[in-house]
């Protein structure tokens, strides 16, 4: 049996692996490096959205406002309520800060849903959350910063609190959400914010 030359360069030819031309051998490294960097992307999204910290919790480890105020501990009071975003958005943050500040600074929390709390929101004049109060030992005023802070000037203020010296952040405002008629008494209104509020006990 004669094998026709041709017909044996075929067969080596169809036994030769076919080797990707350059294109694609870029594209499907294009494609490879996108799909990891999706994923990277999905994970760290997941990662920053998850809350460290709720207000919830939060509030219920805070000192009450009776007890900061009859020890000689400094105080950071803060006005917040649940469904403000600058205060969520800091919850993280105050949840370290007080990890690392606990011992040596009452953290109190205030609701200004809950009509308790009205008296308070009247003296320190407060119309948007989250509103933060600085005392002394004293229970004085030393320093008010309003709205989302980043946590560096937090730590600041309180190093400087802890340290009985002039605040370097003492008049701060941020980014908040505005509480509807906060120096209004007679706030029974349905449509107020703070109406609901009043079984509220943070």
């Amino acid at each position: 049996m004669t094998v026709d030359a041709s017909d044996s360069a075929k067969q080596s030819q169809d036994s030769a692996p076919v080797t990707p031309s350059f294109s694609t051998q870029v594209r499907n490294f294009i494609i490879v490096a996108v799909a990891m960097v999706l994923t990277v992307a999905v994970v760290l999204g997941v990662q920053t959205q998850t809350p460290s910290a709720s207000l919830s919790d939060l509030a219920a480890a805070a000192v009450p406002l009776e007890q900061a105020l009859s020890n000689p501990q400094p105080t950071l009071m803060e006005f917040y309520a649940n469904w403000c975003t600058s205060c969520q958005a800091m919850a993280g943050d105050m949840a370290t800060l007080r990890s690392r500040y606990g011992d040596r600074v009452n953290f109190v929390m205030l609701n200004v849903d809950n009509s308790k709390w009205l008296p308070e929101m009247l003296h320190y004049r407060v119309d948007g959350i989250p509103h933060f109060v600085y005392l002394d030992g004293k229970g004085e005023t030393v320093g008010t910063v309003i709205g989302e802070q980043p946590k560096v000037v937090m730590a600041e203020n309180l190093d400087a609190l802890i340290a009985q010296s002039s605040l370097p952040y003492a008049q701060l405002a941020g980014r908040t959400s505005d509480v509807e008629g906060p120096l209004d008494s007679g706030s029974n209104r349905p449509d107020d914010p703070r109406s609901h509020g009043a079984q509220v006990v943070n």
